[in-house]
């Protein structure tokens, strides 16, 4: 999956890769709750359920939150602290299906059809001297990523341009062969959607979609990032709690209607869903099984939504199921092989019978769930001489001006820096998380939750979840006479995880 490449704005804001920020006023408040039921009375087991958790820790695979729904009931759902159900996290391009949504929407209402050319939306922006090709691409075409350009020409494009020249650039980009002809994964195609959707309606894709489908599924007004020229960016940029996109999972599910209502056209969900266009051959991957109007088929025969490092909508209608996660992971290929191997075994015909020790075991584990924190000593013989000493980082220091920590009793550790020309501090917990904020982007000032502890005599390590998205940065903050180095790594990120080091020295 492609993103746009982000400016640079600071050491952190290199290194974590960050979207636009929420801020608390803008968090969605939970809101109208899906149905619970035990597994048991669903045709799943407790124990298999339990045994999917298990195999996902030992695996590392990062999960940030998990709900499985079979009957329209939530059976299990969990979350690893610090993340929580609550907190609305980024989708990355799992946002793609909800703008492919309101396409379908759009077309309902009959102020578009998805055959209509691209072109006519946008006629004061086309290049002067457009091929047949750039004339004849239509909304389909760019619904199952089949513009007809090639991966160099689309790689160039920049929605994020700060001259608000987005959709200029895209229209301006050969297409080399007939659109609806070539496959290419293609995040610029998603945002003329969103585009051309604010053309029309004169609203943004968010706002036209509160009434119809957020409001109507209990979601609360969500952030959605916007591009320079005020259009939300339609391949990326949703922030959701878990259980938002598993009622969105749901809905396609039951085929667009929601207690009785019908939101979203039942033929819009199956062809949206279906497989439109080959994307490759491979038999063992689920990124070649054919794609459908921004919607991935999988290999055991049916679909999903998903966004980069492990966010997913699974849609399993033959099992009446509904999985929903997110996550920070690397290997997003080996979830969904997990799910298909542990998970699907256990889905019954029937309902099974009930068994409470099974069931409260799998309660217990759910609500203790919490990512590893640093492991390492409460204290070093370093420590006392460490301890309040504030260094000064260089010219080149990518916002960081000074850092300094002070070592407490119990092992926590306040950390404290003038980042960005602000002073901020923040507590780093030994053996826990300890939620706090940090500017990661100069202007603003993050949700983040830190961890921490001394890795060897001279180097103390932590880590700063933002968890709101799949980032968590690692620190490792390296004690050497008078200086400072610190050197950082991201658990995932688009390009290099690793950050060249910094080096500061003590007043």
């Amino acid at each position: 999956m492609k993103t746009p490449s982000l400016p640079r704005a600071g050491w952190l804001a290199a290194a974590l890769l960050l979207s636009a920020p929420l801020s608390a006023a803008d968090t969605p408040a939970p809101s109208t709750a899906l149905p619970r039921a035990t597994p048991e009375s669903q045709g799943i087991s407790s124990t298999g359920i339990q045994a999917l958790v298990d195999e996902a820790e030992a695996r590392a695979y990062g999960l940030h939150g998990l709900m499985i729904l079979r009957g329209g009931h939530v059976v299990a759902e969990g979350w690893w602290a610090p993340y929580a159900a609550d907190e609305p996290h980024m989708l990355f391009s799992l946002s793609k299906s909800f703008t492919s949504t309101a396409i379908g929407l759009l077309q309902a209402e009959g102020r578009i059809n998805i055959h209509d050319k691209l072109a006519t939306f946008f006629p004061d922006e086309m290049p002067a001297a457009a091929s047949e090709n750039q004339k004849n691409l239509r909304l389909r075409d760019l619904l199952m990523m089949s513009t007809g350009q090639h991966k160099e020409d689309v790689d160039a494009i920049n929605v994020m341009a700060p001259d608000g020249s987005g959709t200029r650039q895209f229209l301006a980009a050969p297409v080399k062969q007939k659109p609806g002809t070539l496959f290419y994964y293609n995040t610029p195609a998603t945002f003329m959607l969103s585009a051309t959707l604010q053309k029309v309606t004169g609203e943004t894709l968010r706002d036209y979609l509160i009434p119809r489908l957020f409001a109507p599924l209990g979601i609360a007004t969500p952030e959605w990032d916007l591009t320079p020229q005020g259009y939300n960016f339609g391949g990326s940029g949703l922030h959701l709690r878990t259980e938002d996109i598993a009622k969105f999972g749901q809905l396609l599910l039951q085929r667009g209607e929601w207690n009785g209502r019908r939101l979203v056209p039942a033929a819009w969900v199956d062809q949206a869903t279906a497989r439109q266009v080959s994307n490759g051959s491979n038999p063992e991957s689920d990124w070649d099984q054919g794609y459908g109007f921004q919607f991935w088929r999988c290999i055991p025969g049916f679909y999903r939504a998903d966004g980069a490092f492990g966010q997913y909508v699974i849609v399993i209608p033959e099992h009446d199921t509904v999985i929903a996660i997110n996550s920070g992971t690397r290997d997003m290929g080996g979830i969904m092989k997990m799910l298909w191997a542990k998970l699907l075994p256990e889905l019954r015909a029937g309902p099974l019978p009930e068994n409470p020790a099974a069931l409260a075991a799998l309660r217990t584990r759910l609500a203790s769930l919490v990512l590893p924190v640093t492991a390492g000593a409460a204290t070093s013989p370093m420590a006392a001489t460490v301890s309040g000493r504030k260094y000064t980082f260089g010219q080149d220091n990518n916002g960081l001006e000074t850092a300094s920590m002070e070592v407490g009793a119990n092992g926590d550790v306040t950390l404290r820096a003038r980042i960005f020309g602000q002073d901020e501090t923040v507590v780093s917990g030994h053996g826990r998380w300890v939620r706090g904020a940090f500017p990661l982007t100069p202007g603003s000032t993050q949700p983040v939750a830190v961890s921490g502890a001394w890795t060897a005599d001279d180097t103390y390590t932590v880590q700063m979840a933002q968890y709101r998205s799949p980032f968590i940065a690692t620190f490792h903050l390296k004690f050497t006479g008078d200086e400072l180095t610190v050197e950082r790594e991201m658990n995932v990120g688009f390009g290099n995880t690793q950050q060249p080091p910094l080096t500061g020295k003590a007043r």
